[in-house]
């Protein structure tokens, strides 16, 4: 549990960085403010904590059969949904949402590398 909890603000600052990000890039229609990118990262990390592993089961053969590609449209799905409950991250269309995960996938993915790597050198 207490692994969890770091984790947890890890993770959410990943997003505040990829929504800041996709907000420079123009990706999202509503340019909010600091506030908004906080508000809108704690929404997509408790969507990708509750919403996220049921999609995942539920399209398991979708995934099986893309080799792990139909994650990318999840990862979209989210954004889009969390678009639709907080307007600060509305897209303009679906594949705006698709593009914008990808980028705060990519985020996550950086910034997860980038302090396991640090965290095997200090132990």
């Amino acid at each position: 549990m207490q692994k969890q909890i770091p984790r947890f603000f890890l993770r959410w600052l990943a997003n505040f960085i990829g929504i800041w990000l996709i907000s420079v890039m123009g990706l999202i229609s509503n340019n909010s403010s600091i506030l908004g990118w906080v508000l809108g990262a704690l929404l997509l990390g408790i969507l990708n904590g509750l919403l996220k592993p049921l999609l995942v089961i539920l399209t398991l053969p979708a995934i099986a059969l893309t080799l792990g590609f139909f994650l990318i449209i999840i990862n979209g799905l989210i954004f889009y949904i969390a678009g639709k409950l907080y307007s600060p991250l509305g897209t303009d269309s679906f594949w705006a949402a698709i593009l914008a995960g990808i980028v705060i996938g990519l985020v996550n993915y950086i910034i997860t590398i980038l302090l396991e790597v640090n965290s095997s050198k200090d132990g």
